[in-house]
């Protein structure tokens, strides 16, 4: 990948992650920057290089240097979090439980979770914060996923992702054991609110 490519690429994974985070819309981006909603797209998908100008107008808008939209070091930080260390938050005497594997604060908390539902269980959960969203990885058996009321099945190997601003409930309805891997993503707390995850 030439450097060029490689800066168009860093620009618009970095304009997402900031227009995400400061939780703007295309819209409002666009007029708060003055630029076209077309051009925010077009460098969002890295299908243009924009002018200097551009770049330092999305910036200001943003409220970052334009050296934080251009930067693509991409040295992460890792945090290996063994076994052991996992915690269990949940569980009945059926043997259902679940378990934090790991967690991030990064835009908004970004949490890993292992659960197993036993035959006939079910956890349910209040809404989340809105724009939280999901996602489920099943490893075995069938889990009934209701979302505001509404059943899904997600057999072993699928996986689903959904907006968890709603009530929503994981539920073993068959005779095998339910083993899935759960990711919640939560936005940033604004304005200083304090938001509660569960």
């Amino acid at each position: 990948m030439s450097d060029l490519d490689q800066l168009t690429q860093s620009l618009a994974r970095n304009l997402k992650r900031w227009r995400g985070e400061r939780g703007f819309t295309l819209d409002a981006l666009a007029a708060r920057a003055g630029v076209s909603r077309g051009m925010i797209i077009q460098i969002e998908q890295a299908r243009t290089n924009p002018s200097v100008g551009t770049t330092v107008k999305i910036a200001d808008a943003l409220g970052v240097p334009i050296t934080t939209l251009l930067d693509y070091e991409q040295g992460a930080h890792v945090r290996i979090v063994p076994a052991s260390k996992a915690v269990r938050l949940w569980s009945t005497p059926a043997g259902s439980r679940s378990t934090l594997l790991v967690g991030a604060e990064a835009r908004g908390p970004l949490e890993l979770w292992s659960w197993t539902l036993m035959p006939g269980d079910a956890s349910a959960s209040d809404p989340h914060p809105p724009g939280t969203t999901e996602l489920i990885h099943v490893t075995a058996g069938e889990l009934t996923l209701l979302v505001d009321g509404e059943p899904h099945a997600v057999p072993a190997g699928a996986s689903a992702t959904f907006e968890a601003g709603v009530e929503h409930t994981y539920r073993n309805d068959g005779a095998e054991t339910v083993e899935m891997i759960m990711s919640i993503s939560v936005p940033p707390v604004r304005d200083g609110v304090a938001q509660d995850m569960r």
